[in-house]
């Protein structure tokens, strides 16, 4: 037991989620929930008036996002710091929180050591990122090197479609399935369900026979 406990505001728009991680966390040696938050807005109120040592914070909120709660914490009390828990481990989740200064990121599939361990860390000044947190970075470094062809090529996406999201269509008009795709990109099945959520809003498509379409039409095969 440490002689001055951890302190954690925890952030979280679900009753049933907020709940049941602030008493999780408030089980754990050496570290104290001293608050919660139904919001973003919340959060960076909660944060203000408690000022933790870290907050564990959702991104998909009402009233303020998580990333822009966390850009507002980390501008407002630099010593405190913020570990994202949340569902999605997405290009669109993942890199506005770590712009905005989160230094952790974990999935809610995280277990209790895992988080127990992300939050020491952060209390100590390092990061503490979920293993395909890491990859997605790797992978990002490497692309960010890339032939300059092949960055204009990306450029030239259509609708919007990120690099990502053009691969994961390609596999797609490929005929493999969601966890097929996972496995190939070594990504989770909840982040292959996000891309391809996200590529049906961008490109209109309701289903896979529509999306293949698209992809042979545009050649993203």
């Amino acid at each position: 037991m440490t002689l001055n406990p951890l302190r954690v505001v925890v952030a979280d728009d679900q009753r049933v989620v907020r709940e049941g991680l602030a008493m999780l966390i408030g089980l754990l040696d050496g570290i104290e929930v001293v608050a919660t938050a139904v919001d973003g807005l919340d959060a960076v109120e909660q944060a203000l008036l408690h000022r933790p040592d870290v907050v564990v914070m959702d991104l998909r909120m009402p009233a303020l996002d998580g990333a822009q709660a966390t850009a507002r914490i980390r501008s407002e009390l630099p010593h405190t710091q913020v570990l994202v828990l949340t569902t999605y481990a997405d290009d669109d989740a993942l890199f506005p929180a770590l712009r905005a200064g989160a230094r952790g990121y974990l999935t809610k599939d995280a277990s209790a050591e895992e988080i127990e361990q992300a939050l020491s860390a952060l209390a100590r000044g390092q990061t503490h990122l979920a293993a395909q947190i890491q990859q997605r970075l790797v992978d990002v470094t490497l692309d960010a090197n890339a032939a300059p062809k092949e960055a204009a090529s990306i450029a030239g996406l259509p609708d919007g479609l990120s690099p990502r999201e053009a691969e994961v269509l390609a596999l797609i008009a490929a005929g493999l399935s969601n966890t097929d795709i996972a496995r190939e990109l070594v990504l989770s099945n909840a982040t292959i369900k996000t891309h391809v959520n996200h590529i049906f809003a961008k490109i209109g498509a309701r289903d896979r026979a529509q999306a293949v379409h698209y992809a042979y039409d545009r050649g993203i095969t």
